[in-house]
């Protein structure tokens, strides 16, 4: 009898498991709303910028991954020729933007790479940091979704990135390491993958002259 009785609560726990990996998995790998989809589609190449206080919502939320189907999308591809466009534009005049920041819940954010010849700003779908590195150093930030202001910030001095290459059909994840000022704008882009601003870690805010 005791044996039943443990052999029925290992399979209801089991079940419970799988039923919650297959809730979890069916949220973090959604396909695109049709909001996310309407906001790519019809936003001009110049995208619209959120900001606090307005559009808490999108930029406190976490952001979830990219499945297969839309890593094969032509709609990311669209989004990140938008984010690119949007971030160099003198409007913005960044170093990096987050998806959040154009009203679009999901991992992926684009970079400028001051470590690279040309210092070429690049997409990094379902980006994740896997290590932080070295020293931590305190230096000004400012925010494309905090006009206004700029803060000090402390910060590692490396990272251990990891993400799947744009048009990459094997979608084969790629770690390399970051160093320097590169190292700390992705640190800043990936906070806003998880709902955390700048302003919640910096030292000290001012205004911006």
């Amino acid at each position: 009898m005791k044996k039943q009785v443990l052999k029925v609560a290992g399979c209801l726990l089991v079940a419970a498991i799988a039923i919650s990996a297959y809730f979890l998995i069916g949220h973090f790998l959604r396909p695109f709303t049709p909001a996310e989809r309407r906001i790519i589609r019809d936003s001009d190449s110049l995208m619209n910028v959120c900001v606090l206080p307005a559009d808490s919502a999108v930029l406190r939320a976490v952001s979830a991954p990219l499945g297969d189907r839309e890593l094969d999308s032509p709609l990311l591809q669209s989004l990140i020729d938008k984010m690119l466009y949007t971030v160099q534009d003198p409007s913005q005049d960044g170093v990096g933007i987050a998806a959040p920041q154009v009203g679009i819940s999901r991992r992926l954010v684009c970079v400028q790479r001051f470590d690279k010849p040309g210092e070429p700003f690049e997409a990094y779908p379902n980006i994740q940091i896997d290590s932080l590195l070295g020293e931590i150093c305190i230096g000004p930030e400012g925010c494309l979704s905090v006009p206004g202001l700029r803060g000090m910030v402390p910060r590692y001095a490396s990272v251990v990135i990891s993400y799947v290459r744009p048009g990459d059909s094997t979608h084969k994840r790629i770690s390399e390491r970051v160093d320097g000022f590169t190292a700390v704008i992705f640190q800043h882009e990936c906070d806003h993958l998880d709902g955390i601003l700048y302003i919640d870690k910096a030292t000290e805010i001012q205004a911006r002259d």
